[in-house]
């Protein structure tokens, strides 16, 4: 990924959440610095576009996989947390080996948070951003990348969504009407 285009993500996330605090954010620990030395997180405090904290990845789309899109990938949170950047950098490094794409969920393998029941997540469209961030035009817009949602999720969600599908699934989310930003938020199944 040249740099560029790594300019060209930061510069999508800037303008669609102008007006909101911003803050370059790194997870030195782990392979990822060695990996995709130019791999960063960006933190948005909330502001008039969305009330919530939301993380974004900078250089999970320079991880390719034939016959797959470039990705990138967001989380809300109702509160600040180093853990996210933490996450952020963990899903982004297991796309290289693992492609990632919408409707897959991953285990985290304890709470997202501390204090929460939901140790998956679903990988969705970025449903509470609007469709104005997915598309991340790259290279005059002869290349894109699609920037998808971390939902965190159940086991038991998880378990629902594999037993039927992720439609099922969004449906119960919708039908119960979750605050997805709650890190105590109890499941739906």
């Amino acid at each position: 990924m040249s740099h560029s285009v790594f300019e060209e993500v930061v510069q999508h996330y800037f303008s669609f959440f102008e007006g909101h605090k911003a803050h370059r954010c790194e997870w030195d620990r782990g392979p990822m610095p060695e990996a995709i030395p130019e791999f960063h997180v960006l933190r948005f405090e909330p502001g008039p576009r969305i009330g919530l904290w939301t993380y974004c990845s900078v250089g999970a789309s320079s991880i390719t996989h034939e016959d797959a899109g470039k990705l990138e990938f967001l989380i809300h949170s109702e509160r600040e947390d180093p853990r996210l950047v933490e996450l952020l950098t963990m899903v982004a490094y297991f796309h290289r080996s693992t492609r990632l794409g919408l409707g897959h969920t991953l285990t985290i393998g304890e709470p997202w948070l501390p204090g929460s029941s939901c140790d998956y997540f679903l990988i969705s469209l970025p449903y509470p951003s609007g469709p104005e961030i997915e598309i991340c035009h790259l290279q005059d817009g002869q290349d894109h990348a699609h920037v998808h949602w971390l939902l965190p999720i159940t086991k038991a969600e998880r378990d629902f969504k594999a037993a039927n599908d992720v439609e099922a699934l969004e449906q119960a989310f919708e039908e119960h009407k979750i605050e997805f930003w709650k890190i105590d938020r109890r499941s739906v199944i």
